[in-house]
Formats: structure tokens, sequence, C-alpha cells
């Protein structure tokens, strides 16, 4: 049973709750005395209680802005002793009780066992409504730890700007500068003797409750805040030390508009039955704008050398760093690119090598079949033509001219000529230079292959091949025309020469990725058109 008695008096104390006709409590805590518990009103609503502040230690502030009455006593553990505790209560500024012992006659136990008893005793109920009560405790063997407790039900004042003072010097020659016009937006001006600005404000017995900001209006960001007043060198005309902070200069690091905020720091989340708005608090807090002008011109010609220097040395730092990694990562891409060409070209030179012993194939059956026909002038006009065909045809040369690629497609068709009696002819426009303009060796000579073999041969003396090499714009267009049959484009690529064509195509466009390889196909049964574009060539 005592076990659960000091059970529910500790959730009194840590969770502040109770039954509703006794009210809900609120407990003050101290590291090094004792506690006060706080009754209330269950009903009360906006209740700000235990706050504690870091320039204050053994202080705490409970805001109470809509509370008639309120209930206090304080408790102790069994390591206190109470008979040591004096106590004062003050009503606003006025005492009720000064100095007064503990009455330990009327202390009440709750026992926990035999580990600890803890035992309380009523300060009695107070009306705080529009006042402000006190209650100072400390121990007689511990006279400078002196505990205050607030309960404030007044209103909070805003903070006053008394004026700004503004310090300015060097090499011990110092003067103040007083600025007292504070309407709207106070502006200010930074030379460079200027060292800091101080803010005084009215004095208050509640100074400490207040923190002080200061954020940039551009940004929206703090660049200055705190919670400690200064109290020396301003006096008041009732002979009060004026609260003041001390701001930098350097603060202030650009010109434009400053917010300086003051404001209770009350922790509003820590609230009973809370219902103020943002609104609601706003009347608690001060605003005034600074207006700031930082007077750049002041500073003397070698400092502006001089930064002039490091930020150029620094602007250049980061250039060179920028451009060696950009040097890196571009040799990087370079070395990849090299490889994927050369890569590209031992495939490239893989279907050649291919192409090569297929037209040697077709080339050899056609003197073999001229031979079968006992054409044996023919045959042997075949041969020499074929001769000096081979020897263009193995040769390694990645690039030859279009004079070279015509000749050698003259050499081919009037080879084949002397097998089917075909009629041809190779045409070029005037702006085409074709001992300058080069192409990829034997790149079109596949797709005439393919326009006499399955287009042309079975027309003998009606059919015709026409190769035109021209100039549109930057592009060289080269087309190859036959007036065959045609064939059925979804059903191409079963032959060997137009599928390694297409893939020589694809390695050529990986290599000149700046000059894109076109390749168009018409088929119909009037003919075939086969066209090849090269992007950007001439």
């Amino acid at each position: 049973m005592k076990k659960i008695l000091f059970t529910f008096l500790c959730l009194i104390i840590t969770l502040s709750t109770a039954n509703a006709q006794k009210g809900i409590n609120y407990s003050s805590n101290y590291a090094t005395g004792g506690k006060m518990l706080m009754s209330i009103d269950s009903s009360a609503r906006n209740v700000f209680y235990a706050n504690i502040f870091p320039n204050q230690p053994h202080t705490a502030f409970n805001f109470l802005p809509e509370i008639n009455n309120i209930s206090v006593a304080i408790y102790f553990r069994k390591k206190d002793n109470p008979e040591h505790y004096r106590y004062t209560i003050l009503e606003d500024d006025t005492p009720i009780i000064v100095n007064k012992p503990i009455d330990v006659a009327k202390l009440k136990n709750v026992d926990r066992g035999e580990d600890e008893i803890l035992r309380s005793t009523d300060f009695g109920v107070f009306t705080v409504k529009n006042k402000i009560i006190t209650i100072i405790t400390y121990d007689i063997q511990k006279p400078q730890d002196v505990y205050k407790t607030i309960f404030y039900g007044k209103p909070i004042p805003m903070a006053k700007i008394k004026f700004f003072s503004k310090l300015t010097g060097e090499k011990g020659n110092y003067s103040y500068t007083n600025i007292t016009d504070l309407r709207g937006i106070t502006k200010l001006t930074f030379a460079k003797r200027d060292l800091t600005l101080t803010l005084i404000k009215d004095a208050s017995d509640i100074d400490y409750l207040y923190s002080m900001s200061i954020k940039d209006k551009q940004t929206n960001k703090v660049v200055f805040e705190t919670k400690t007043w200064n109290y020396g060198g301003y006096i008041d005309e009732s002979r009060r030390s004026s609260p003041n902070i001390e701001i930098d200069k350097s603060v202030f690091k650009k010109s434009g508009d400053y917010e300086i905020i003051i404001e209770p720091s009350i922790r509003w989340d820590n609230c009973r039955n809370c219902d103020l708005t943002a609104k609601d608090v706003e009347k608690y807090i001060t605003r005034h704008t600074l207006s700031v002008t930082v007077d750049e011109e002041n500073y003397t010609k070698k400092e502006l050398v001089i930064y002039t220097l490091i930020v150029a040395l620094l602007i250049g730092l980061i250039f060179l760093i920028i451009l060696y990694f950009n040097k890196k990562r571009n040799k990087k891409k370079l070395v990849e690119h090299e490889q994927q060409k050369n890569i590209a070209k031992l495939q490239l030179n893989s279907i050649r090598s291919q192409l090569n012993p297929h037209f040697l194939f077709n080339a050899l059956s056609g003197i073999q079949n001229l031979m079968n026909k006992n054409e044996v002038e023919n045959a042997n006009q075949y041969l020499s033509k074929f001769a000096r065909l081979t020897r263009n045809v193995l040769n390694s040369k990645e690039l030859i001219s279009l004079s070279q690629e015509k000749t050698l497609l003259d050499d081919y068709l009037q080879m084949e000529q002397l097998r089917f009696g075909f009629q041809y002819e190779i045409n070029h426009s005037e702006d085409l230079n074709l001992d300058i303009v080069e192409i990829p060796s034997m790149l079109l000579q596949p797709f005439v292959e393919n326009a006499v073999k399955h287009g042309i041969a079975k027309k003998t003396t009606n059919g015709k091949v026409t190769i035109t090499m021209a100039k549109q714009e930057n592009d060289l267009v080269l087309t190859v025309a036959d007036n065959g049959n045609g064939f059925d484009i979804q059903k191409a690529g079963k032959g060997f020469g137009l599928p390694l064509s297409h893939n020589r195509i694809a390695l050529l466009n990986s290599i000149y990725r700046k000059n894109r390889f076109t390749l168009a196909i018409q088929s119909s049964t009037a003919g075939t058109k086969i066209s090849l574009t090269l992007t950007d060539w001439v």
C-alpha cells in the first residue's frame, strides 16, 4: 500500500497530473534543493510552467495569464533537512512572509518503504490574477544557493528599446555615439573605425526572461542571438542599470535591412490546455528594423590591393583545379574513345576481309562461266580487268578518293558487262572534286555487285546500272540504281553482301561520330535504288 501511495505522488510530481476536483499539479525541480508543487483548477488554460533559463539556473518561471488562484506546496526527500530551510513569499514587490522556517510539524509523510520517505507541506492558496507571486527558498547550510519560483499572472510586457550606442575608435582613442531615433526604421552606417553597436533596453524585474536575436531580412537567417544581458555602463533616470547587449560590427556582413527581435524565452510548447495562436504570441514580441549601410570605401588602397590579389589568387587556383580535372577527364574520355575507335576499326577490317573473298569468288565464277562458254577473248579481257581490280580490292587503305572508287567500279562493271551485256553509267555533280574527296574503300562495291547479280543479270542488254555521286550542301550523297525486277525490302538481308554492308555502316558511324552514314533502300518492280548519305562530309 505504501508503494502505491508513493508511486501516485511521483506521478503528480513528474507528469503533472491529478484528479479534476483537486486540480492539476506542476512541479519546478531544482538539482540541489527542494521542489515546488503548484495546484490549479483542472479547467485552466494556457498554463506555461517550469521555464528554466541558462543565465538564471536557480529561477523557475511559470506564466499563468488566465489563472485566478493557485495552491503551492513544497516537498522534501529523505536526505533533505527541512528544518534548515527558510522561505520568503512576495506578492508583487510586497513581502507576505519573510525568512520563515519550514514548520516541520506540518510535514506530511509519504512512505516509500525502507529506502526513502517523501515529505511535503502547503504554503497556502494565493490569488495570482494580475499579480506576481514569488517564493524564495534557501538552505541555511548553503546560503549562496537561493532558489526563486515565480508565478506570473500578468501579461508579459513587450521589451522596450531605449536607444543604440555605437563605439568608434582605435589605438585607445574611443568615443560613443548614441542613436535615439527609433521611429519605424533606424538607419545606421558602419564606417571602418566603428567597432560595436550596443542595444540598451528598459530595465524590468524580469529581464532574464527576454532573449534577443538579429535576422537578415533578405535571407531570413538569424545572424546573432543571445539570452544574456549586461548591466554595466548605462544608468537610467531612477539610477537603475539598464540591461544591454553589445553586438560586434562583423555581425552585419553586408548592407541591408536587419530585424532585431526581443521576445520572452517561454517554452510555448510546454503548456497545459494551450489555445494561443501565433497572433497571440506576437503581442509579447518586440521587433525593430535596422537599415544598415556597411561603408566599404573606408578600406585603404593597400587593403583593397591585398584583398583583390587574394580573391584573384583564389579564383586562379579554383580555375587551375577545374582545368586540371577537366583535362584529366577529357584525356580519359579521349583514351576510351580511341580504344572504341580501334575496336571498331578491327571489326571493320574483319568485315572487309569477309567482303574481299566474297567478291573474288564471284569474279572467278564469272571467268569460269566465260571459259565454259568458250568465249576465250572475253575471258582474257575479263581476267585482265580482274587483275587490276583484285589489286585495288586487296589494298588495305582505309580511305580512297572518289576517283579511285570510280576506277574500281568501272573495272568491275566492265568486267561483268562481258558476262551479261548490260549498260551502266557513273555520274557526278560538277562541284564535286573526285580527286580530293575521300570515302571508305569498297563502300559502294557491295551495292553495285548486288545491282548486277540480283537486279539486271537476267535482263542482259536491257539491264542498266546508274551510279551517281552528288554534293548536297555539306552532305555527300551516293546512289546506286538499277532497272531490275526489285525485291522485298522486308526480306532483304539473306544475301551475303548487304548484311555485311549494314554492319559496316554501323561501325563507320561509331568511328566517324560527327559524320553520320545513312542508308536508304527503295525497291519496286520498276527497279531498285540505294542511297547512302555521308553527313557533313564535304
